[in-house]
């Protein structure tokens, strides 16, 4: 607690009368600094003034009280109450005061009997933290305007307090129950305002807004959010206010205003400056800490606010690109386009310069520094142009860079002119990337991307190209293109487009891959194993399913480490000592009558059979990788919102055998709901235990 030197000095010597005037001046002050008198009187009472410090609060109380000052009486009660009423005054004062917050509420008394208000009296800290609760349920009163992610704006129409829930009802998406634990976390308030809550209570007039005034309405937006905002997540808070066909020209009009200034950094953001000149400040500061290719998206948005500070940026930018031209071409080179684009190349000869792209292009030697230092794609490309141009050895650059180029439209580029040019060395490349994908992975999953369209490439080794897409899912080079690949295996990609070209005699290798493939999802790899025994009837015929130990375990990384760990615990140590048993007990003489010998036996019976369950699984078993989920359907490792008909929601999380737990709401894929849900959508409905339920939302696991 706070309290001054010239205060703590007051009672160390007994001056009540200067430490009374000091607490009536400051108690008849606006603000009340609540610090000072609860600290003052805590230290009154450390040194025995406790009936002093219980009149003063009690003056202080009865100020608070006849100005109404709710709030602040609340806060000295909890700070200071045990000193200025008794134990069983106290709580009657609390909720005599909480009531008095919220005199027109008429949940008020319901809520207070929901978090056991009424109950436990005594106990202070259990009433706070009831208190506290209480409080946080009434910010969702009947008629409170409230914004729920991924629902939009609504409005609180009912307290039911036999189901223990809100009814609010969403402007978008129609009415939701939500739970009084789960309101705090899923509910939000909307302040008066706010741009959600003009949109719940005057949608036309601001629509209107927004087709007169665009800026006006973006600066709405930003001010009601309090920080900056992508792009993405001011077109989600506006909604249908603007139309898809016009969010284009919209935000085009809306940014252009001089006090709307963009964030530094890979994720766009936006904010609302107080005056245009600030706006401009923010943008020359950020110029001035950017790193270089900052430096060039800086120089394309901002070049328009203001013609000087246009030529400031394009003459640094020139020194840059200058100094970078033999230590990092690449870098010059998208420099100069970028000057290019606005028109603020230096007035000299641009094809003179040392950082132009003839100069950096006509250097002997390779240019893998140049193509590969490029991050701009498109800038890529025109690189790879120039050189076709002025370059006579350009098919050995083309087909050096194909084994480190990653951007598959620069592939598109640089195998078209080397098709077009009939180069040989292409065909080579391609039997290299098919035979050996780990040599250049970008390249491979160009190959297996465009083999679905392009019959040539797909001819070249269906089987061998099926067998390599589904292997390199699982290999660690391919981690920056899995993603890519994954799309190859489901209806419409590679994979099953490979079956029409594959022979009778192929087919039951194709099989064979699809069930070892690593790390696709099972109904994934029952819906290639359907597709490829549609073409291939033969397969069906006598077939067996592929035993339990060739199937995928999926996991979690920790299952798998925890697992290990105890297949070692059982192989280096309790094997070892159950051996030592047995030992002992044959040293006891007849077996047959030896129950130490047999138990011991027994033992290793059981020990044997699971460390060797343990390693079966574990070599089976493959680490689900949370970041490479695609969340746009059900997959293993997705935590799923379901919607019963009723309108009761729950989450489900789904994982592995090892991790499940029903209930904490993890399920394992092997499991009937699993089944019923993997591979639905958000908005698709599923049958489980007799059950339908709609998929409401469905995000990563962690």
């Amino acid at each position: 607690m706070a309290v001054s030197r010239t205060t703590r000095s007051y009672i160390e010597r007994g001056d009540f009368d200067s430490l009374e005037d000091e607490w009536l001046a400051r108690a008849g002050e606006d603000s009340i600094d609540l610090d000072y008198f609860a600290g003052t009187a805590r230290a009154l009472a450390g040194q025995g003034e406790e009936e002093r410090a219980r009149l003063l609060l009690e003056l202080l109380d009865g100020q608070l009280v006849e100005r109404a000052a709710w709030e602040e009486r609340l806060a000295l009660l909890r700070r200071a109450g045990a000193l200025l009423l008794d134990e069983g005054e106290l709580h009657p004062a609390i909720l005599d005061t909480l009531a008095r917050l919220h005199p027109e509420s008429p949940s008020f008394a319901g809520l207070a009997e929901e978090v056991g208000l009424h109950r436990a009296i005594h106990d202070l800290g259990k009433a706070w933290d009831k208190a506290d609760r209480l409080r946080d349920l009434l910010r969702f009163e009947i008629g409170t305007a409230v914004v729920m992610e991924g629902r939009g704006p609504g409005r609180v129409e009912e307290v039911n307090f036999a189901l223990s829930s809100f009814k609010v009802a969403f402007v978008e998406s129609g009415p939701l129950n939500v739970g009084f634990r789960a309101a705090s976390k899923l509910l939000a308030p909307l302040p008066e305002g706010h741009v959600l809550r003009r949109k719940l209570e005057d949608p036309e007039a601001l629509a209107a807004l927004g087709r007169d005034d665009p800026p006006e309405l973006l600066r709405l937006v930003l001010e009601s959010a309090g920080r900056p905002l992508t792009a993405g997540e001011i077109r989600q808070l506006l909604g249908a206010l603007v139309s898809e066909a016009a969010w284009t020209s919209w935000w085009a009009a809306a940014r252009r205003h001089p006090q709307v200034v963009a964030g530094r950094g890979g994720r766009q953001t936006y904010s609302w400056a107080a005056s245009s000149g600030d706006a401009l400040d923010a943008v020359r500061g950020a110029f001035e800490v950017g790193a270089p290719r900052e430096k060039i998206v800086l120089l394309r948005r901002d070049a328009a606010r203001d013609p000087a500070n246009k030529e400031r940026m394009a003459g640094e930018l020139a020194v840059l690109a200058s100094a970078a031209a033999e230590s990092d071409p690449g870098l010059a080179f998208e420099i100069y386009c970028g000057l290019e684009r606005e028109g603020a190349l230096p007035d000299s000869d641009p094809e003179a310069l040392p950082f132009s792209p003839a100069r950096l292009v006509d250097r002997p030697g390779g240019l893998k520094p140049l193509l590969t230092g490029i991050e701009d794609r498109a800038v890529r490309e025109r690189a790879y142009r120039t050189v076709r141009e002025r370059r006579d050895d350009w098919r050995e650059l083309f087909l050096a860079a194909l084994e480190s180029e990653d951007d598959p439209r620069a592939l598109d580029l640089v195998t078209g002119e080397l098709a077009a040019a009939g180069e040989r060395g292409l065909e080579r490349f391609l039997d290299g990337a098919l035979a050996q994908p780990h040599r250049a992975p970008a390249a491979f999953a160009w190959l297996a991307e465009r083999a679905a369209e392009d019959e040539a490439l797909a001819r070249r080794n269906p089987l061998r190209l099926l067998q390599q897409i589904l292997a390199t899912l699982g290999r660690t080079e391919f981690a920056a293109q899995r993603p890519r690949l994954r799309k190859l295996v489901v209806s419409g990609g590679t994979v099953p487009k490979l079956f029409r070209l594959l022979s009778a005699d192929q087919a039951p290798a194709a099989a064979e891959a699809i069930h070892r493939a690593a790390t696709i999802e099972p109904h994934e790899r029952g819906d290639l194993a359907t597709a490829l025994e549609l073409r291939f009837p033969a397969l069906r015929e006598g077939a067996e399913p592929p035993p339990a130990e060739s199937q995928v375990l999926w996991a979690t990384p920790e299952s798998i480490a925890a697992k290990r760990a105890e297949l070692d615990r059982l192989t280096r140590e309790e094997l070892p000592a159950n051996r030592t048993a047995i030992e002992e007990a044959r040293a006891m003489g007849d077996l047959r009558e030896n129950f130490e010998y047999k138990a011991a036996r027994q033992r290793h019976e059981v020990l044997s059979a699971l460390a060797t369950r343990l390693d079966r699984d574990l070599r089976r078993a493959q680490p689900i990788d949370f970041a490479a989920i695609d969340p746009s359907q059900v997959r293993v490792g997705t935590r799923v919102t379901l919607r019963a008909e009723g309108g009761s929601e729950r989450t489900v999380t789904i994982l592995g055998p090892w991790e499940s737990a029903p209930e904490d709401g993890i399920v394992s894929y092997e499991s009937d709901l699993a089944a019923a849900l993997l591979g639905k959508a958000p908005g698709e409905s599923a049958e489980a235990a007799g059950e339908r339920c709609e998929v409401v939302a469905v995000e990563r696991a962690r």
